[in-house]
């Protein structure tokens, strides 16, 4: 039986409430998402994908602020993603469906919303996924106990079926953590508080690395063939690497960082292997250097729980996910929220419709932001934007952009878009008013903040 995201509100239901913090002038935010951001990737053709409690995997164009897909294909909480080195992306979460889309060399992605494959349909959530050094296998550890590994086919385009996974049995409750060592070997993390080592040979008992007595929410390796572990106690721990001379490893105790009292529930780890980061739900990230295990500093956030984290390729910049459904990016040297550079210039249409508006109705303008990042104002600002443009918008059946690969709910056509039609959609949510869209759940609460965009809306789509 599905225990949906019993163990995400298990953890935050042990913090108080937390207050709300100032946005930072400057920073990157990608805003989208209608719920916590639960993970994150850097995909092959140089993109970040998001993917959080809405269902939904959003990519970006992280340079131009932009969302170029939203695939809303999953029936829950999308828990994990993994980019493969084919140029795939694996997504899995609270379902228990494992998928594979494929993202084209050129940053597109068909706007369907089907994968390319579906690994699993799995009778528990999974929590987390790995790739092995070599691409070739893919691991996902499950609530049920136990942790998958499929062998991909050599030839993605091959039309195989899904492979049959090796299936590990060992611990006791759900698995939170996966992780490929260097040398190919698969560790796992779990709700029982133990950390293991499997062999490669089918059959054989795990190894029993540690057992600490807290659940283990987050496992990364390190480039060194050592482990990183993430503890509902706000610590560390570091398992050592294993012998240079090939003999047995010893399961020994870890050295230990504290990060605080809050639970732990994401880690990164630079590319180069000297920085770890560990993300809180109290709030903030610590960032450790390693292999001396010297806490470099620490990031606080806006307020609301971390949920995930992740480095850029180069490593001088990190991605962090959060309850307040942003997607931020830090500078590793400061520890400050850092901009992502130039951003694509706006049709001149686009930027004429936003400012007008914008002039009459500033604080709609505000509101607006949110949206902007899946929606233009114009038709000439939709060319690149993940959902259809709004020109037009009040008057218009739903589903009426000529070209728009709608979903099946949207083409019906069933309803027309007014002031009343628009406030019910942000008030009640998406997937309420139009079951099945790949829109974000995305709402507006207060009544003033939604007064406001109406207004703003009513002008700059006119």
């Amino acid at each position: 039986m599905r225990r949906p995201g019993f163990l995400l509100l298990a953890l935050t239901s042990l913090l108080p409430a937390l207050p709300g913090g100032a946005r930072e002038a400057g920073a990157q935010e990608l805003a989208g998402h209608g719920g916590p951001v639960r993970a994150l990737a850097l995909t092959a053709d140089g993109g970040l994908a998001s993917a959080g409690f809405d269902r939904s995997v959003i990519l970006w164009t992280p340079a131009a602020g932009r969302a170029r897909a939203v695939l809303r294909w999953h029936a829950g909480a999308v828990n994990a993603l993994a980019a493969l080195p084919d140029g795939r992306l694996a997504s899995a979460g609270e379902d228990g469906r494992i998928a594979l889309w494929r993202i084209a060399g050129d940053g597109a992605i068909p706007r369907e919303a089907a994968p390319e494959r579906v690994l699993a349909a799995l009778d528990a959530p999974v929590a987390a996924l790995a790739v092995s050094p070599d691409g070739r296998r893919l691991a996902a550890a499950v609530w049920d106990g136990t942790a998958r590994v499929w062998v991909l086919p050599a030839d993605p385009a091959a039309g195989e079926g899904a492979p049959a996974p090796r299936v590990l049995e060992g611990h006791a409750g759900p698995v939170n953590g996966v992780a490929f060592r260097g040398d190919g070997t698969l560790a796992t993390a779990g709700y029982d508080g133990t950390v293991r080592l499997w062999p490669a040979a089918p059959g054989a008992p795990p190894r029993l690395l540690g057992a600490y007595g807290v659940p283990q929410n987050a496992l990364v390796a390190l480039p060194d063939g050592g482990l990183a572990a993430a503890g509902a106690d706000g610590t560390i721990r570091l398992i050592a690497p294993p012998p240079a001379d090939g003999g047995v490893e010893a399961a020994g105790p870890p050295r230990t960082l504290s990060a605080g009292a809050r639970p732990l529930v994401g880690l990164a780890v630079a590319p180069d292997g000297r920085t770890l980061a560990a993300a809180s739900l109290g709030g903030s990230v610590a960032l450790w250097r390693l292999p001396e295990g010297r806490l470099l500093r620490t990031l606080e956030g806006p307020g609301h729980p971390f949920w995930s984290v992740l480095f850029t390729a180069d490593g001088t910049g990190l991605w962090t996910g959060g309850a307040d459904r942003r997607v931020r990016r830090w500078d590793v040297a400061t520890g400050r929220a850092v901009g992502g550079g130039p951003a694509e210039a706006e049709p001149p249409e686009e930027a004429a419709a936003f400012a007008a508006a914008a002039a009459a109705e500033p604080h709609g303008a505000r509101v607006w932001r949110a949206c902007a990042v899946c929606h233009a104002l114009t038709e000439a600002g939709g060319a690149s934007r993940a959902g259809p443009h709004l020109a037009g918008l009040f008057g218009r059946r739903m589903g009426g952009v000529a070209g728009y690969p709608y979903s099946e709910r949207l083409r019906r056509g069933d309803i027309v878009w007014t002031r009343e039609t628009v406030a019910d959609l942000f008030t009640r949510g998406p997937e309420a008013v139009t079951p099945g869209t790949r829109m974000p759940e995305q709402t507006v609460g207060n009544a003033e903040d939604l007064s406001a965009l109406l207004r703003f809306l009513e002008l700059a789509t006119r």
